[in-house]
This record gives C-alpha cells, structure tokens and sequence, in this order.
C-alpha cells in the first residue's frame, strides 16, 4: 500500500485543535466561527467527524450530544438536519456538515481530518463515516490529510481515498484514561502495530508520550511526526524537539 506524503504546509503552520475556539468569544469547538477565526489567523485546522442517522458526515467531537449542545443522546440518533438545527452551548453556533466547512475552509488552509471511531457507538461500525467523508472530499482540491485512532478506519479510507494522506491518532493507551478500550487493545494499540497496514505517514501522537522509543523508530523511517493537544509555549517548546508540528488551543501559537 503506497504512503502519500504530508504536504508540506501540514509541517509548517501550526494547527488549531478543533478550529481555533474560544467559546467565551462565541466560538465553540468544530464550529464555523471557529474555522473562521483559524483561517483568518493563518493556521492549519484540525476538525473531527461523527455520523449522523442519515449518512451524512457532521462536524462533531463526541459521540454523544450533552458536552457540547446540551441536548441528550447519540450523534447517531438523529440526521442532519436535526444536528444542524442544535446549538452549541453558550452560543448562536449549530453542528456544520463536513461539505459545508469543506465549502468554507475552499482550500485556503490545510485541514486535518480526525474520523472519530465509530465503534464507541452503541450502533457504530467501520464504513459508513468513512464512506460519507469520502463523498463529501471528492472533487475537493485543497490540502487534505486523514486520521484517526481506530486503524480499521484508517484502512477504509486508504481503500476509498488511496491519494490522500492518512496517519494514526496515537497515544499512551494508559487503560484507565482511555477506557472503555479493553486493557488488551490498549497493550497492542501502543506499539503502533498498523502503521504500515494502514499506508500511513504520519502520526498525530499524545505530547506528553513522545519520548516513547516507537515514536522515534517511526520518526527515523520517514514519518511526520504531529501530535496533541499543546496549550502552552513552553509545552510547544517541548513538543517540538521530537514533533515535526503541534495541534494546540487554549493560546496563540507562534507561526514560522
């Protein structure tokens, strides 16, 4: 399986974890004010996916709905419409779709796409999201890259989109914070096991992990190494004398 490079804007501007928001200023994660504000600051963005019940890829961390609208139950329980019709707590914000940041963003910054596994769901399974994001990216031409922790995802989308980039979302897999994963799936998780399975190149790794001697193999292979979630200079500081970029919030990070 071939690997399709990070092109090199991914490795030169920063990238704004879950757009650059601030809900205080009205602009909550994954929102369009937030994209905004990230494309007007001259960063790379970071967004994340779920699916709504009638197939379409919606612009949303979690997987259920109360942290972020308020509102009760599975992203999956309900379609579109009804997702985009949900404020986003605090603000006059609603759930975007991913063909309508994608019409947004048109290109003008890169946009790192994390396909939130959808195996956490009562009702999730590998290949409906992807196939969604793969309908709403095609024909889209501006720079792209895909990720996400499940590997399976990521193998899906190398079978529907072969010319686009993907990577792992990787991390500790420490078990208690990153349940309900089973102890033995976070064992095997750690090492990495699927990145050449999956044609990645790159990883996007947890920061405070980096020192890991796999994040270094990989990284002596040809892997770009990103990783998250940086919210202090000096934590980027540090990030960056193992990471090739930073996804970061909370703060401005400096633009080379």
């Amino acid at each position: 399986m071939s690997r399709i490079p990070l092109p090199p804007a991914f490795l030169r501007l920063p990238v704004a974890h879950r757009a650059l928001h601030d809900r205080t200023a009205g602009r909550p994660e994954n929102s369009r004010a937030a994209i905004r504000a990230a494309m007007d600051a001259g960063y790379a963005i970071e967004i994340d996916l779920q699916l709504s019940s009638d197939g379409v890829a919606m612009v949303f961390h979690d997987e259920d709905l109360p942290r972020l609208t308020g509102e009760a139950g599975w992203v999956a329980d309900h379609t579109a419409a009804e997702l985009g019709a949900m404020t986003l707590l605090g603000t006059a914000e609603t759930v975007p779709t991913l063909a309508e940041v994608l019409a947004l963003v048109a290109g003008r910054v890169p946009l790192l796409i994390e396909i939130k596994d959808q195996m956490l769901s009562p009702v999730g399974r590998i290949g409906p999201l992807e196939q969604a994001t793969a309908a709403a990216l095609a024909g889209y031409d501006g720079p792209v890259a895909l990720m996400s922790f499940n590997p399976d995802s990521v193998a899906e989308m190398a079978r529907l989109c072969p010319d686009l980039p993907r990577g792992l979302t990787t991390g500790s897999y420490d078990p208690v914070s990153y349940a309900p994963l089973s102890p033995a799936l976070c064992d095997r998780l750690r090492g990495i096991p699927d990145y050449d399975r999956t044609g990645a190149s790159f990883i996007s790794h947890e920061a405070a992990d980096l020192s890991r001697p796999r994040v270094a193999e990989l990284k002596a292979e040809g892997a770009a190494i990103l990783c998250w979630t940086i919210r202090s200079p000096e934590a980027e500081a540090t990030a960056r004398k193992i990471a090739d970029n930073i996804t970061f919030e909370g703060y401005l990070a400096a633009k080379a």
